[in-house]
């Protein structure tokens, strides 16, 4: 006979839960911090360091706006340096006068050096602030090297300058040419002054004439009266080397009868020669009772 087989099971030890079976097992609970939608702060990480400079920037502006009566002082000392041998300090005062009226913060630094380089004799001029009630200006003269035409000076960067006076620098070689020649014909004056000088010569007069001609005279010096050197267009330096060359073997014993000298042959010279001065013949005296 077979009947119901009842399994024995033995009972749970002492002091621990029975486990639940089937569907009446317990699962452990979520704690609600882990359920609950975490915060996110990083928006606000991303915002607070541009509203902390906006801050900053607000309070350093507020803070200058308040400050700045008091730091603003009046112009009271303008310091004028570098080597002035043609214009005064009087003449510089007397020039930014209108500009130093302003105050430390609002004085036109940029107007006033236009100004200052605006005056004949000034090549370059050089403004700044000194704190708390002083400006600097540094200028640099212009350099006179020659003359250009009648009523100018050339600097020795071949750039024209007019001052009122011109009496006092005659003794300066005399340039001539097209406006738009000046530097050219500075770098020539500088070329072949160079190459003259160990002849003893210096150049007292250098044209450039519309069509592209050379023309130059010497000073009377060392090497005997001034002479005039034809070396139309083109080839300066070729033809002042061939003079060169031909002056120290031919025409130096002649120099002093010599008025001019053509250059622009192309493997010669032509010699112009100076009139013979007429003796003059002496009077004889005559004796008054």
């Amino acid at each position: 006979m077979q009947g119901a087989q009842l399994r024995h099971q033995p009972p749970p030890a002492p002091g621990r839960k029975p486990v639940p079976r089937g569907a009446s097992r317990m699962v452990a609970k979520e704690p609600m911090s882990a359920r609950l939608p975490k915060a996110n702060f990083g928006f606000l990480k991303a915002l607070f360091w541009p509203v902390m400079l906006v801050a900053v920037g607000f309070g350093t502006y507020e803070g200058a706006q308040r400050l700045l009566p008091y730091a603003d002082r009046p112009i009271t000392k303008v310091a004028v340096q570098g080597d002035l041998s043609y214009i005064s300090q009087q003449a510089v005062q007397q020039r930014i006068a209108p500009y130093v009226a302003s105050s430390f913060f609002t004085i036109d630094l940029a107007s006033m050096r236009t100004e200052l380089e605006q005056m004949p004799w000034i090549a370059h001029a050089e403004v700044r602030r000194v704190w708390p009630d002083q400006v600097v200006i540094r200028l640099e003269e212009q350099l006179p090297v020659a003359r250009w035409g009648d009523e100018s000076l050339l600097n020795n960067q071949g750039q024209a300058f007019t001052p009122r006076e011109l009496a006092n620098y005659e003794h300066l070689p005399q340039l001539f040419g097209p406006q738009r020649a000046q530097q050219q014909v500075m770098q020539q004056y500088q070329v072949l002054s160079q190459m003259l000088r160990p002849l003893g010569f210096s150049i007292a007069r250098l044209e450039l004439r519309e069509r592209g001609s050379w023309f130059l005279t010497t000073g009377a010096g060392s090497a005997g009266p001034g002479i005039e050197l034809l070396l139309g267009r083109g080839n300066l330096v070729e033809k002042m080397r061939r003079f060169i060359a031909i002056y120290d073997k031919t025409l130096k014993e002649q120099i002093t009868n010599i008025a001019r000298i053509d250059l622009r042959y192309a493997n010669g010279l032509a010699v112009g020669w100076r009139e013979p001065v007429a003796p003059t013949t002496a009077q004889p005296a005559v004796a008054k009772n």
